[in-house]
């Protein structure tokens, strides 16, 4: 594919308009973000003369000129791992993540994560971001497992991120906790952000914490250990598990936020060797609502409990039947 140049002249009815919002409009595969990225790199012209700022208001009679150029293919290697597909189209994919799977490469981590599976897997993707790659659209933790959405093009990654932003995605948890919280329902709302003095924890402490939002319901209980059910009305880096344990009942098997100290204070040794047989936290996101981004239907889907998780409620079950 060759470059696309682009020359556009502002209208009567465009003028003012941020220089950002006038290329994305005219170009809708470009996100803001990327438009600021041209920018930055000397690709966008006004009457001849490459501008430096995203935020340039546009007088009429301006000549816009910028160039798309086309998408680059990323550096990382497709492989053949198993996914659960929970569905399918020509735009998304809903994946049933398992625990233990990292979902971007990164150092120490540069096969075998999701992103390499879904490289595979697809072989119809647009350039999202600038470079051929799947479009995460949001993340779990390596160890949570549970519903992934991933974008197949630019304009369904920036429908459904919208949706995440303007917390319209219904995202429900199963987390089984130690603990049993006296009330059957509950909320917690309490900035995250990262710890003051470890900084690869994140913190509800934190001196530049978020609005973070966290709903909850006793699903089971189970004498010291409670099965809830959780809805999260923010997207925060570990928002659950902070949460949680700030409030007196960390995950089960959360060796970050709490669960590794609690489990010494359980009682039944039976009980507490069962439970320290869970490798991770016993986190599962198992369902998800969504507007698709093409038609405006209304998605849901449900992920089961993985093995492990289930595995470890039929011992606790069985244990007050």
């Amino acid at each position: 594919m060759n470059d696309i140049r682009q020359i556009c002249t502002v209208s009567d009815e465009e003028r003012a308009l941020r220089l950002d919002v006038f290329v994305s409009g005219k170009y809708p595969s470009l996100s803001r973000s990327q438009v600021k990225k041209m920018i930055e790199d000397g690709e966008i012209r006004i009457n001849g003369s490459v501008v430096s700022k995203a935020g340039l208001k546009l007088k009429a009679g301006d000549v816009v000129e910028f160039i798309i150029r086309p998408a680059q293919p990323w550096q990382v290697t497709a492989q053949d791992i198993p996914l659960q597909i929970l569905y399918e189209d020509r735009h998304l994919l809903v994946i049933n993540k398992p625990a233990g799977m990292v979902v971007h490469p990164a150092p120490g981590h540069r096969e075998g994560t999701l992103v390499n599976a879904i490289l595979h897997h697809c072989g119809d993707l647009s350039g999202i971001g600038g470079v051929i790659r799947p479009g995460i659209v949001h993340r779990l933790d390596q160890d949570t497992s549970g519903i992934l959405l991933v974008a197949k093009d630019d304009e369904t990654h920036r429908h459904l991120s919208g949706q995440f932003k303007d917390h319209s995605v219904g995202k429900t948890y199963q987390a089984l906790v130690f603990g049993s919280p006296p009330e059957n329902e509950g909320m917690i709302s309490l900035p995250v952000g990262r710890h003051p003095e470890d900084r690869k924890k994140m913190s509800t402490r934190s001196r530049r914490g978020k609005e973070a939002v966290t709903r909850w319901r006793v699903a089971a209980r189970y004498g010291e250990v409670t099965l809830l059910a959780v809805d999260i009305e923010t997207g925060r880096t570990h928002q659950i598990r902070v949460h949680l344990s700030a409030a007196g009942y960390p995950v089960v098997g959360d060796r970050v936020y709490g669960g590794k100290g609690r489990l010494a204070s359980v009682r039944d040794p039976a009980l507490r060797a069962r439970l320290s047989m869970l490798p991770r936290q016993a986190l599962h996101a198992g369902r998800i609502v969504f507007v698709h981004p093409r038609d405006s239907r209304k998605m849901e889907f449900v992920a089961p409990l993985p093995e492990d998780m289930r595995d470890l409620m039929d011992y606790l079950a069985s244990r007050h039947a």
